[in-house]
């Protein structure tokens, strides 16, 4: 039988809902938000004074937002169990003067965010999102997800080298998207995005916009045991995370506070006020313990009996690259969750942590895979050894094996994602 036929699909067809619905991190927020609402949370706003009370509480902020459940019994020493993701992807951003053009061209200039795959925004019809501010202070959201803008790549009769020595191309001169024809008007992307978010244009002072593939998340191959879409790195982990957060708060007597925390600017370092680096979760997990009569002691007891799954992507064997990949660990699509391990510190991954995690996988009946780089390739970083050092958390680092990470679309098992879900489950459960 095709693993393609093993799990209900209802979890990977969720996910390419909200892969679709969240074109950048503070739409990816909002359906979360909407989501948590939906199970029983309640925001709470951080200039507020924060209660005891039991049950599930949330808190946005930018492209960020924490979500935690405390249950009845829970004590200002209770530990917390922490999903650890991030909302951004790697994309390109629309500069502060976004209207430029040449040749008859009218252009939108565009800044590189994150170690995106430049290659894999040519010739792709994209869409335009975000958010905008406004005079008063408010944000509002915009989604234009139609083809908009394109990036096109020069013709093979104008370079015809390319297929020999290679695609080359510069960051400032090639990577700037069309969106039509004529002069060029200072001021008329945002004058046509007010117009698209119902707005006028001189309310708006402010802008976060990106640009989207607007090609819809899909099964792929012959018994549809792929899954193609963008931003899975790491709206992926964000949606596992919520949905085994909405998940675990049935359960009867959960020894820990099940927490989710999903981070904006991971793909660039994380150090922001919405990032790993910056105290939001910190902040978030002490006020709770303070909020529940909780001491200085109470909340380092707490901390020492807290563990995190830094929830990310990671590479799966590639069939045509495999001397890249470290020989004895080859990850496959719908083989299970990964274990990432550096002993560099890359990933936060020890020996306690993986009998953390292996424990989860196996209560929740699910297969594990182990992620090392090879040697003679550098290994990438997530949010789990910021997290571990910032806080003094026990942090493991885990994820879902992928192919064509920081593309403008990536590839997976269709499998994996509700394994993932299912692990972590398990884990906020204890």
């Amino acid at each position: 039988m095709s693993s393609a036929h093993r799990f209900d699909r209802g979890h990977t067809d969720d996910l390419m809902t909200f892969l679709a619905a969240s074109p950048s991190p503070y739409h990816a927020v909002a359906n979360t938000a909407e989501r948590l609402e939906k199970a029983g949370f309640r925001q709470v706003a951080e200039t507020d004074s924060w209660d005891a009370q039991a049950g599930g509480k949330y808190v946005t902020r930018g492209g960020a937002v924490i979500a935690w459940y405390v249950p009845e019994g829970a004590t200002a020493a209770t530990p917390f169990r922490i999903i650890g993701a991030h909302t951004d992807s790697p994309n390109l951003r629309v500069k502060p003067l976004p209207d430029t053009g040449a040749h008859g061209w009218r252009q939108v200039a565009v800044e590189l965010y994150g170690g995106t795959l430049l290659n894999t925004w040519l010739d792709r019809d994209l869409g335009l999102s975000g958010r905008v501010t406004l005079r008063d202070g408010s944000d509002h959201l915009v989604n234009v997800d139609r083809p908009l803008l394109r990036v096109p790549q020069l013709a093979v009769h104008l370079d015809r080298t390319v297929n020999q020595d290679g695609l080359k191309l510069d960051k400032q001169r090639h990577m700037t998207p069309i969106w039509g024809l004529g002069e060029v008007t200072e001021g008329d992307l945002i004058r046509f995005v007010a117009e698209e978010a119902g707005l006028e244009a001189g309310q708006i002072s402010g802008w976060d916009l990106m640009v989207h593939s607007v090609e819809a998340p899909a099964y792929l191959g012959r018994d549809r045991e792929l899954l193609a879409g963008p931003r899975m790195d790491n709206l992926l982990s964000v949606h596992a995370g919520l949905a085994a957060l909405t998940t675990a708060i049935g359960s009867e007597g959960l020894p820990y506070i099940p927490v989710l925390a999903a981070f904006d600017h991971e793909e660039n370092g994380s150090q922001s006020d919405t990032g790993a680096e910056g105290p939001l979760l910190g902040n978030v997990l002490e006020r709770s313990v303070f909020a529940r009569g909780g001491t200085y002691e109470d909340k380092a007891r707490a901390f020492a009996g807290t563990i995190c799954l830094s929830s990310d992507t990671g590479h799966a064997v590639h069939p045509n690259y495999a001397e890249r990949h470290e020989p004895g660990h080859h990850p496959m699509p719908n083989g299970g969750p990964l274990l990432k391990v550096n002993v560099n510190q890359r990933y936060a991954t020890d020996g306690s942590g993986r009998a953390v995690f292996a424990a989860a996988c196996e209560r929740a009946g699910v297969p594990m895979q182990h992620f090392v780089s090879n040697n003679s390739v550098p290994c990438g970083t997530t949010i789990g050894p910021i997290t571990a050092a910032r806080h003094g958390i026990a942090t493991v680092d885990i994820g879902v094996a992928i192919l064509s990470m920081h593309s403008a679309r990536e590839l997976c098992g269709a499998d994996d994602p509700y394994l993932l879900a299912a692990a972590l489950t398990a884990f906020l459960e204890g």
